[in-house]
C-alpha cells in the first residue's frame, strides 16, 4: 500500500500515522510519499512502515507561487513513486488531500492495476471561501472553478473515499457523486490508550506551579484557525480585567505564525504567552495535562462549521476542559463536554474561559465527560477497524474470528449458518 500525504510530515501527521499502524497491525506493507520535516532524513522505515520523504518547497505565497508549489511536490512525489514501485509493488495508492491534484497520478498507476483511495482530510472549494468569501473578480471565481474541478476529478477517480465525519460523506456523495457504498467515516479519533492526562517529571511542581492557570491551543497556524482570538483573550483577561494570574501555550506552526508573535508583542503579551512551534507527543502530553482550559478558537465559515477540530478531541482525551466557538461538527465531537460560545463574540469567549478558571467543580465535570467521551466513542480503535475494513473489502480480504483456544466462532450474522449450526448438534435430522 502507497500513501501519499503533502500536508505535513510522517508520523507528525497523526491521523496518518495511526492509519499505517492499523494497516501494518493487519499485515500490509504499508509505504508513505511526504515531504521532509526539520532534520528528517530522505528515508525511514518507523515501526514497519517504509517513509520515502522529499525536500519540501519554499513557502509559496499568491495564486503563482501555489501552483509552482503543487507542481514541485507532484512531480517529487510521482519520481519517488516509481522508486516505491521498484522497491516494493503496491495494489493501493491512498492520497491525504489538500491539495486535490493526486488523482492525475493516480490515474496513471491505474493503468497497472492500482486502486485509489481519497482519503479526504479539507473540502478544499470550502476552503477557498472561508479564506477569501465569495469571488467577484474574474481571478477569484477561476480559481473557485479549478478546485472544484480538481475535486471533481478525484472523486471520479476514486475507488473508495474516507471521510472525517458525516458532512464530509455527505458532500462526498451529494457533490461528488459517489456511490453511499464506497464513502466510509473515519474519524480523526484520538488512541485514548496514548493520549492520556499525565502527572509532570516533577511531583512537587503539581502542587506549586504558582498559582497560574494555563490556557492552551494546538493545532495549525492558518488564515482560518483563527488563533489571533486567543491573543484578543488574553488580552482582555491580563489587560482589561486585570488578571495575574493566567498564562498561554500555543503548540503548533503555520502561514501565520510570524504574524501571530508579532501581534502578541504588540499587545504586550510576550511574558505570558509562550510559542513552542511544532510540538512532538511529549510536549503535547506535557502541556494538556498541565493545562487548565483548551481552546478552539476557529470561526463560523463554510470550511470550519462541517470539518472535525482534531484539537477539540484531544483536549477531550487528556480530560481537558474546553470553550469553543459554536460549530456544527464541534458540538458532534465534544457534545456537553465544552462550553460554546457565539462564532466571533470574543467577550463572550474570555467569559467563558474566566468561567472555568474561576468555578473548579465545573471543571472538574467538563473533563470527566470529556475523557468518558473521547474513550468510549471517539477512540481510535472503532475508527481503526472501518478504515482497515475499506483496504480488506478492495482486497478482498475477509477476517475469520478466532475464539478462545484457537475454536472458530459461528457467524451470529448469518441466520442460515446459525440455522446449519443448530442442526448439526445431536443426532442428524431426518
Amino acid at each position: 500500500m502507497l500513501i501519499i500525504v503533502q500536508n505535513l510530515p510522517v508520523p507528525l501527521d497523526r491521523r496518518v500515522w495511526l492509519e499505517c499502524q492499523a494497516l501494518v497491525a493487519r499485515g500490509y506493507e504499508v509505504s508513505v510519499i511526504c515531504p521532509k520535516g526539520p532534520g528528517d532524513p530522505g528515508r525511514q522505515q518507523l515501526s514497519g512502515v517504509r517513509i520515502y520523504k522529499y525536500r519540501p518547497a519554499p513557502q509559496a505565497s499568491g495564486v503563482l507561487g501555489y501552483l509552482l508549489e503543487f507542481v514541485y511536490c507532484w512531480i517529487r512525489t510521482a519520481l519517488l513513486a516509481n522508486k516505491v514501485w521498484r522497491d516494493r509493488p503496491f495494489s493501493v495508492m491512498q492520497a491525504c488531500n489538500p491539495p486535490d491534484t493526486y488523482w492525475l497520478l493516480a490515474r496513471i498507476w491505474k493503468r497497472r492495476g492500482v486502486r485509489f483511495v481519497f482519503d479526504q482530510h479539507d473540502l478544499n472549494p470550502e476552503l477557498f471561501l472561508s479564506r477569501f468569501g465569495t469571488p467577484t473578480s474574474l481571478s477569484g471565481r477561476a480559481q473557485l472553478a479549478a478546485l472544484r474541478w480538481l475535486e471533481k476529478q478525484t472523486y471520479a477517480t476514486a475507488d473508495q473515499v474516507i471521510s472525517t465525519n458525516e458532512s464530509y460523506r455527505k458532500v462526498a456523495i451529494d457533490r461528488g457523486g459517489m456511490d453511499p457504498r464506497d464513502v466510509t467515516v473515519v474519524r480523526s479519533g484520538p488512541d485514548t490508550s496514548v493520549m492520556r492526562p499525565v502527572r509532570p517529571h516533577d511531583p512537587a511542581s503539581e502542587s506549586t506551579a504558582g498559582g497560574r492557570h494555563t490556557l492552551v491551543y494546538l493545532g495549525i497556524m492558518g488564515p482560518q484557525d483563527g488563533v489571533d482570538t486567543v491573543l484578543e483573550v488574553m488580552e482582555e483577561l491580563v489587560h482589561r480585567r486585570g488578571r495575574s494570574d493566567v498564562d498561554a501555550v500555543l503548540m503548533g506552526f503555520g502561514d501565520c505564525l510570524e504574524e501571530l508573535e508579532r501581534r502578541c508583542t504588540e499587545l504586550r503579551l510576550d511574558d505570558v504567552v509562550t510559542f513552542t512551534g511544532r510540538a512532538g507527543p511529549a510536549l503535547i502530553a506535557q502541556h494538556l495535562s498541565a493545562a487548565t482550559v483548551g481552546l478552539c478558537p476557529d470561526l463560523k465559515t463554510p470550511l470550519n462549521d462541517v470539518s472535525t477540530m482534531n484539537k477539540t478531541m484531544e483536549y477531550m482525551a487528556y480530560a481537558l476542559p474546553s470553550v469553543s466557538f459554536d460549530l456544527v461538527e464541534t458540538r458532534v465531537s465534544a457534545e456537553d463536554a465544552a462550553l460554546f460560545v457565539p462564532s466571533g463574540d470574543v467577550a463572550a469567549f474570555t467569559d467563558a474561559v474566566e468561567s472555568l478558571l474561576d468555578d473548579p467543580e465545573l471543571r472538574v465535570e467538563l473533563a470527566l465527560r470529556a475523557r468518558e467521551r473521547a474513550a468510549k466513542v471517539l477512540d481510535w480503535a472503532p475508527q481503526s477497524a472501518a478504515y482497515v475494513q475499506v483496504y480488506d473489502s478492495m482486497c478482498a480480504i475477509t477476517e475469520v474470528a478466532v475464539a478462545v483456544d484457537g475454536f472458530e466462532y459461528v457467524d451470529l450474522d448469518d441466520p442460515d449458518a446459525l440455522r446449519q449450526f443448530v442442526l448439526t448438534r445431536g443426532p442428524a435430522v431426518t
